[in-house]
């Protein structure tokens, strides 16, 4: 009776085993499987946040932008790329890319249909100050603004934002699905009126 019980204990603690190890095994499978699901969903959160922040800050530029060359009287060329820099700084510590910066001044005509002309404009782009739209070019400009006589400034910043899980230090472009994803635009665009004076005249520019 006594070896009975014991072969029978024998046996219940051989199935515990067998069923610990069969468990195990399952764990492992699904923790195979979880695991990289996990981390996908948490670097995808990573990024959407980061991308949210860059965005948020590219419309900072344009908003600092347009600010500090409102308070002018008038401007340089140099000035203006030195305000551009500045407001590029807005964007710290990203530096996967670089934003364009475009500073127009828009004159709008005093007549029965107003039409806004640019007056002066240049872009901030990588490190060189460029020629943007030519004077007395008639412009984009929201309906709501147009007002005869007018002078404002308009800031605008466009970034291609990089992801980083998809950045390559080495500039090589993405290729395949993921090159679909690899830039994504972001653009801002501020009016502001001129702070001391009716107009922001730039002599060189």
């Amino acid at each position: 009776m006594i070896a009975h019980l014991r072969k029978q204990g024998r046996e219940v603690v051989s199935h515990l085993i067998n069923f610990s190890k069969e468990a195990s095994g399952a764990a492992v499978v699904e923790f195979a499987l979880v695991v990289p699901l996990m981390l996908a969903l948490f670097f995808l959160t990573l990024e959407a946040t980061q991308a949210l922040e860059a965005n948020r800050r590219v419309g900072r530029l344009a908003n600092q932008v347009a600010d500090l060359v409102t308070q002018q009287k008038e401007i340089t060329k140099d000035e203006l790329l030195a305000l551009m820099m500045i407001g590029r700084a807005a964007l710290e510590p990203y530096r996967r890319s670089k934003p364009t910066i475009t500073v127009t001044a828009i004159q709008i005509t005093d007549e029965d249909k107003p039409k806004p002309k640019v007056v002066w404009s240049r872009s901030l782009v990588g490190d060189a100050l460029v020629y943007a739209e030519r004077p007395d070019d008639i412009t984009e400009l929201p309906d709501s603004l147009l007002v005869r006589g007018r002078f404002l400034v308009r800031a605008e910043a466009n970034l291609d934002y990089r992801p980083m899980i998809l950045w390559s230090a080495d500039g090589k472009e993405a290729m395949g699905l993921t090159a679909a994803f690899d830039n994504i635009s972001m653009s801002a665009r501020q009016y502001y009126n001129p702070r001391q004076t009716p107009t922001i005249p730039c002599g060189n520019c």
